[in-house]
């Protein structure tokens, strides 16, 4: 059995995400409030794995988890792209001409936004997660709400769900990345059979720096897919460079690091990992 730590409740995103990555395996999920405290569930127990949003089609990055990854010395070893679709539900004995209220996290809700506007009698009101809107209406059982999160939560807590699919954008994308402790990384995955690595680095702040940076991975044909800029705390216009490259020869792609090392400051690999499709 895998342990997981997770931000959000049973019938989350990050929960449905962890079962399709670890799809056919029994899992016990850990549920965190913040993702803070699902890189503590990991730091306490080096056997716990964690699942981390990253980035979002529509809403981007998550900014504040990169540095909580870099921070953490936890290594990623895979990634999961996620599906987002919104339902709408809400107690048994409810209906639409008893509702007057929409509960759900504010992203999720402004990913309805043209639900939301055809119905202007339901006032939208904020909650901490998706799925827990559901949960809180569920336990206390609050007639006239309803909750805005996927599916699959309807079950988990007695909920009824009156319509799928309400989001503005039905190729919205969430991507999230599967964390381990480095000592049991191995376990997990051969990285000599992995063709996508996340990288963090600086570069002197003089022209140029990046841009030869960027030339010596071109040379070695690997393919960069994201870069994600953060200031660097205490260094006026200096930046950390969060990147994502693919590769087909490991070899080659580690021979580009070796290369990219000397015009490089605290240069750290994240993770190296099989980018499923």
């Amino acid at each position: 059995m895998k342990r997981i730590a997770i931000q959000g409740i049973k019938g989350s995103f990050h929960d449905i995400a962890a079962h399709q990555y670890f799809d056919g395996e029994e899992l016990e999920l850990i549920c965190c409030d913040t993702f803070e405290q699902v890189f503590g569930a990991m730091r306490r127990d080096s056997a716990v794995l964690g699942l981390m949003a990253i980035e979002n089609t529509i809403a981007g990055s998550l900014l504040h988890n990169y540095e909580l990854l870099r921070a953490s010395g936890v290594t990623v070893v895979g990634e999961h792209k996620l599906h987002i679709e919104h339902s709408v539900m809400c107690l048994p004995d409810d209906d639409w001409d008893t509702l007057t209220e929409v509960n759900s996290h504010p992203v999720a809700l402004a990913q309805c936004r043209m639900f939301l506007a055809a119905h202007p009698h339901l006032r939208a009101v904020e909650s901490d997660d998706t799925a827990g809107a559901a949960e809180t209406i569920s336990r206390l059982g609050l007639k006239g709400h309803a909750a805005i999160c996927h599916k699959d939560a309807a079950p988990l807590y007695g909920m009824k769900v009156l319509e799928t699919s309400i989001e503005d954008n039905k190729h919205n994308f969430t991507r999230f990345l599967v964390l381990s402790d480095p000592w049991t990384a191995d376990n997990l995955r051969d990285v000599h059979l992995t063709n996508k690595a996340s990288l963090v680095f600086a570069v002197a702040h003089t022209e140029g720096c990046l841009s030869q940076v960027l030339s010596i991975f071109s040379f070695y044909r690997i393919n960069l897919t994201k870069i994600q800029s953060l200031p660097i705390i205490g260094r006026e216009w200096e930046y950390l460079f969060y990147v994502d490259v693919t590769y087909d020869d490991y070899i080659r792609y580690r021979q580009s690091i070796d290369a990219v090392r000397p015009l490089t400051r605290q240069l750290q690999i994240l993770g190296e990992y099989d980018a499923r499709d």
